[in-house]
Parts: structure tokens; sequence; C-alpha cells
């Protein structure tokens, strides 16, 4: 990389990296609803999923690997490098919660399995929006307004857990109770995660409007 691109910001670079790498958190998020809805074939749609993740780890590397090259940005590093971090962990949790369900060996996927999957696909869709959002700031009330429901769409995700450990341990069939509770509290960390994003982006609506 010459010093005319080192001064310049590469706005371009990083807000496609960005739009690349949310996409395929959005689609890693349709697969995680189409495994939890039809839960058959599963080996392959979770190694479907997986691949989505490798994916999403080069692009953080290229991420990452662009940022140390670059000596202008177009935002601050720490939030090129936060943002790159919060959406790798959301693919992370994505494709752990989908290898658990495979792992364990369960035979069904339950109403709050399926339920938190789509707070997680929902999650992602208002991320995606907002992530292209901030290529240009014209509009931070909109950003603003997908993390807010991103903020809601969590609340909503606790909501699911407890309630659903609180039915599970109605149980007493330990080994169902184990399985399923760590898939229930790894699919509810991904929308920890999905908040986190969304904080980043609020963060960073406000500071470049």
């Amino acid at each position: 990389m010459g010093l005319r691109e080192l001064l310049i910001p590469q706005d371009k670079i990083f807000f496609d990296l960005f739009e690349r790498q949310v996409a395929i958190v959005t689609e890693s998020a349709n697969q995680l609803v189409a495994l939890t809805e039809n839960f058959t074939n599963v080996k392959e749609k979770c190694h479907a999923i997986e691949l989505l993740e490798h994916q999403g780890d080069q692009i953080t590397h290229d991420i990452y690997e662009t940022l140390n090259k670059t000596f202008i940005t177009p935002l601050d590093p720490e939030e090129i490098s936060g943002l790159a971090s919060a959406l790798d962990d959301i693919l992370d949790y994505i494709d752990g919660s989908a290898e658990k369900m495979l792992y364990y060996g369960i035979e069904s996927t339950d109403s709050p399995i399926i339920e938190l999957s789509k707070l997680i696909q929902l999650s992602v869709v208002e991320i995606e929006g907002a992530v292209k959002g901030i290529r240009a700031i014209s509009n931070p009330k909109y950003i603003e307004a997908r993390c807010i429901e991103v903020n809601r769409l969590e609340n909503l995700a606790d909501d699911v857990l407890a309630h659903a450990i609180m039915d599970l341990f109605k149980s007493n069939d330990a080994i169902t109770i184990i399985k399923y509770k760590d898939i229930y509290e790894h699919l509810e960390i991904a929308t920890d995660y999905c908040e986190d994003v969304a904080n980043v982006l609020s963060d960073i609506a406000i500071r470049h409007s």
C-alpha cells in the first residue's frame, strides 16, 4: 500500500467488508431458523452454518489486516475493531448453538429454541440495516431506531430464556435438562452479542453524525 492509500481514509474498503460480514451473519441466522424449524438433515445444515462461520472469520481477519495497514480510517480504529469483533461473536454463537444441537444428539427442537433463533434472526436483520446506514450517516435516527429494536429483542430473549429454564426444571430428566439448558443459554448469548453490535453502531451514529 502506497503513501497516498495510507493517508486517504479507506471508506469504501471498510464499509464493503462490514456489509459482506453482516450479510454472512444474516444468512447464518436464516439457516439457524431453517434448522430449528425443520430439524432434519441436521449434520448437513450444521455444516453449512459452519462454512459461513469460516467465511466470517476470513472477513474479520481482512478487516483487522486492512486496519493495521491504514493510517487514516473513516471510523475510529476502536470502532472498527469493536464492530468486527462483535459481529464475529454473533457468528460464533450461531455456529456453536447449531453444533451443540448436533453433538448433543437431541431428537427435536422445542418452542424456546425456535423462538430464540427467530429473535436472533430479527436482531440481525435490524443490525444489517444499521450497518448499511453507517456508510454515509445522513440519517442517524434510522440507525438509532434499529439499535433500539435490537435492545428490545434482547430483552425478549432474556424472558424466553428465563421461562424456558423454569419449565425445563419441571422435568426429572437430568441429561435433557443439561443439554437443552446449554443450548438455550448459547442462543441467548448470541442475542447479547447482537446488543453489543447495536451499542457500537449507536455510538458510531452519535459520534459521526
